[in-house]
C-alpha cells in the first residue's frame, strides 16, 4: 500500500509541474483523489468531445467534467494519476504537443 501511495504523489507531483505549460493552470486541489479535476473552458465548452479528441489524437484517456457535474462539467476535465509513472510520464509527453496545438487553435 505504502508503494502505491509513493507512487501516486509522485505521478501527482508530475501532472502539477507539467499541466500549466500545457496551459491548465486552474486545477482543484488534488487533496486526497487519485485525479486532478482541470478547467478547460480556455479551450472548450464540450468537455465530452474535447476528451474524445485528446483519446483519439493521443491515447491519453480523461473524462470529462459532464460526468461529474452536470451544471459546469462542460469546461473541466478529469485526469487520474492512479497508474504507473512510465503511464504518466508517457501520457505528458503526448498530452504536451497536443495542448499546444488546441491552444493556439482556440486563441489561448
Amino acid at each position: 500500500l505504502e508503494g502505491h501511495l509513493a507512487t501516486y504523489r509522485r505521478n501527482r507531483e508530475l501532472l502539477l509541474e507539467a499541466l500549466p505549460a500545457m496551459g491548465l493552470e486552474k486545477i482543484a486541489p488534488p487533496d486526497g483523489a487519485f485525479y486532478i479535476w482541470a478547467d478547460v473552458g480556455a479551450l472548450t465548452d464540450d468537455s465530452l468531445g474535447f476528451c474524445k479528441q485528446l483519446l483519439q489524437d493521443t491515447g491519453v484517456a480523461t473524462a470529462p467534467g459532464i460526468d461529474f457535474d452536470p451544471v459546469d462539467g462542460h469546461r473541466f476535465i478529469r485526469m487520474s494519476f492512479a497508474v504507473s509513472t512510465p503511464e504518466i510520464e508517457d501520457a505528458i509527453r503526448r498530452m504536451i504537443p497536443w495542448f499546444a496545438t488546441a491552444r493556439a487553435a482556440a486563441g489561448a
